[in-house]
């Protein structure tokens, strides 16, 4: 990307995004205080999927190349399964989940 070319509003909206996802993995990090084995992956997750929108604005698209969409895809499924653990601890505490 040549430095005097402006973001597009695409490229804007994927830094944004990053940014987010940044700062969601820094609280997550800092809340969670990785007291158990698992919980230090949702806030990489999160960070990993701020760096795939990094790379989606150098790429153009979240599909190409093929690995950005597996590792879409993989963070996805951390933050799946993280709200299903949440869920099942809420319930367990007698808690109505989200």
């Amino acid at each position: 990307m040549n430095e005097a070319e402006p973001l597009s509003v695409h490229a804007v909206f994927n830094h944004a995004e990053a940014g987010l996802w940044f700062v969601i993995a820094l609280v997550l990090a800092v809340k969670l205080r990785m007291g158990r084995p698992w919980r230090w992956l949702l806030p990489v997750a999160f960070g990993c999927f701020g760096v795939s929108d990094l790379i989606e604005v150098q790429t153009g698209a979240w599909w190409e190349p093929w690995w950005l969409f597996v590792l879409k895809a993989a963070c996805v499924l951390v933050f799946l399964l993280a709200w299903l653990a949440y869920r099942r601890q809420e319930k367990r505490h007698g808690r109505v989940p989200l």
